[in-house]
């Protein structure tokens, strides 16, 4: 009964909005309905749906406190030029409130080249900091306690490689691997799908991550070993439902991949962690991170049988949206920006990136990052929404969205499932083209002028050039060059021949764990570029396949 007399005043509503309507049309493009009321959560149950912070499906956060506790961990994505104008902007974030670190490297480091090749001749330094080999490394963390800090590394395709050179870093500092905090991105399946950095085919790069699952299981329990990725997926263009979908199949893969392997779901899973992308529709964004956590808690649980409650539950970091940054008018990033750090911080994320104003036209200045990370200062000292677990939790909205979200990404799953899984589905170009369709459908929106981008396509100013911007000289790639030579020239050359042979050994060998190797070799200085190309002679190297 009390639904018949809600529906009767809902109806009451709609009739007066058609009056409004029609003296004041509504704004097209609106995607969402104009109302939310109890109708819309109809079958809603709260214990089942929602939970309580900290219990499962997660749905209000994976921790009972959340930030009432503790922050959120503040990272600063940072690497630019060499490992010694790399370590300075580190030491000044921390310096400046900073509580974990998130590199950034260069396209050669990235694609497993050293500075001295020919491939990466124009592009050393520019997007990231080049490291070439564990000298580089030791300069990049010089005068920065490892045991003390938490360090995110943005690396996909060479990530054992970055991750054994951090591993020996610390046994140079005295910090032991068991002791070492972070994650490496690891996440192979969005560079097939979205983002391009791969190097090898799809079956040896699920072994080398396997096989990282498993040493840091033994060797390095406090490592997050793998953050899937839906970052990249939803700056390619894809919605939030598909960035959500796309993501969590990956993460399917990779866990169907370990206990191929023969690993138990519950010594790995706890480890596995999420990325992100806080967009500019700041509801719908915190939506999207509600359902995601119960859509993989849901997944573990039935699925895979997961039984520890950690193996459940999906932590993810979040960085606001570098492609919503536009190049005119930068001053207006930072708005954008603090709208999404809000949607981040109420979605319940466990650490945080915020861009800078100036990255849609270079890397960030030292002003520029600042304002950037005061931007998570206030929102988590100012603003209130640290205060309560959960804040919009209830609202018709956002639980309905959160329901539509969730319903939207399984449907995804579901047809993902039926074609074989996500490697399968990114063989056959499927997920490419639905990030391109959607990616297309936003494009078209922007130029007609349906959707309104604040200084781009409404609101034009005429505008001096921006003065003050961080530019790479390629001289830094010369000087990186001569670096790298003389570390080959000044190492035990019979030590790193015998290492990279037991490696190329093992590499054949589908049964031996890599790690190890990898990291013998990283110890002789061994350089990425060689190590890599190791690997490459074994494994082979990916060629994209087209999508038209």
């Amino acid at each position: 009964m009390a639904n018949d007399s809600l529906k009767n005043k809902l109806a009451e509503y709609e009739a007066v909005c058609e009056k409004t309507i029609a003296k004041f049309p509504e704004r097209k493009n609106l995607a969402h309905k104009r109302l939310y009321t109890p109708l819309d959560l109809e079958g809603f149950d709260y214990e089942k749906d929602l939970g309580f912070p900290g219990e499962y499906p997660y749905t209000r956060g994976v921790q009972p406190t959340m930030y009432r506790s503790r922050f959120w961990t503040m990272r600063m994505y940072a690497g630019f030029s060499t490992a010694e104008e790399s370590n300075k902007r580190y030491r000044y974030l921390i310096e400046s409130g900073a509580t974990g670190l998130s590199c950034a490297f260069d396209l050669p480091t990235q694609i497993g080249y050293d500075s001295d090749d020919a491939m990466a001749e124009g592009e050393v330094g520019k997007v990231g900091v080049a490291i070439d080999s564990l000298a580089d490394m030791e300069i990049l963390f010089k005068g920065i306690d490892l045991g003390k800090v938490s360090t995110s590394m943005t690396i996909n395709a060479p990530a054992s490689i970055l991750l054994a050179m951090y591993i020996a870093v610390g046994e140079k500092q005295g910090v032991p691997s068991t002791e070492l905090r972070g994650t490496i991105q690891n996440d192979i399946l969005k560079e097939y799908a979205a983002r391009g950095t791969y190097i090898f085919p799809p079956k040896p790069s699920m072994r080398l991550i396997t096989n990282i699952f498993e040493y840091c299981s033994q060797n390095v329990p406090k490592w997050n070993t793998i953050s899937i990725s839906g970052y990249h997926i939803r700056e390619a263009g894809s919605t939030a439902a598909q960035e959500i979908a796309f993501t969590i199949a990956d993460g399917i893969a990779y866990v169907e991949a370990a206990l191929k392997a023969g690993l138990d779901v519950d010594t790995f899973a706890g480890r596995l962690s999420f990325f992100w992308n806080a967009h500019n529709n700041v509801l719908e964004e915190v939506a999207k991170f509600r359902a995601s956590r119960r859509l993989w808690a849901n997944i573990m649980k039935d699925r895979f049988g997961a039984k520890n409650p950690k193996s459940m539950k999906l932590r993810f970091h979040t960085q606001t949206a570098g492609s919503m940054l536009t190049a005119q008018q930068v001053d207006n990033n930072i708005v954008r920006v603090a709208l999404q750090t809000a949607a981040a911080v109420m979605g319940g994320t466990q650490s945080l990136h915020t861009n800078s104003r100036d990255e849609a036209l270079a890397l960030p200045t030292e002003a520029s990052v600042q304002v950037a990370l005061r931007t998570q200062q206030i929102v988590a000292y100012e603003s209130g929404l640290a205060d309560v677990v959960d804040p919009l939790g209830g609202s018709y909205y956002v639980e309905a969205m959160t329901n539509a979200l969730y319903d939207e990404a399984m449907t995804y799953i579901k047809k993902i499932d039926e074609m074989g899984g996500a490697v399968e589905a990114i063989e056959k170009g499927y997920i490419q083209k639905e990030i391109q369709d959607s990616a297309y459908k936003w494009q078209m929106e922007v130029e007609s002028g349906l959707r309104t981008i604040v200084g781009v396509n409404k609101f034009q100013v005429e505008e001096p050039p921006v003065k003050g911007l961080l530019k790479i000289d390629n001289s830094v790639g010369v000087k990186q060059a001569k670096k790298t030579q003389e570390v080959r020239a000044n190492r035990d050359q019979a030590a790193v021949d015998a290492a990279l042979k037991a490696l190329k050994a093992g590499a054949q060998d589908e049964n031996v764990n890599l790690m190890p190797l990898i990291l013998d070799a990283v110890r002789t200085y061994a350089t990425l570029g060689e190590i890599c190309n190791v690997l490459r002679e074994v494994f082979g190297e990916y060629k994209a396949h087209s999508t038209l």
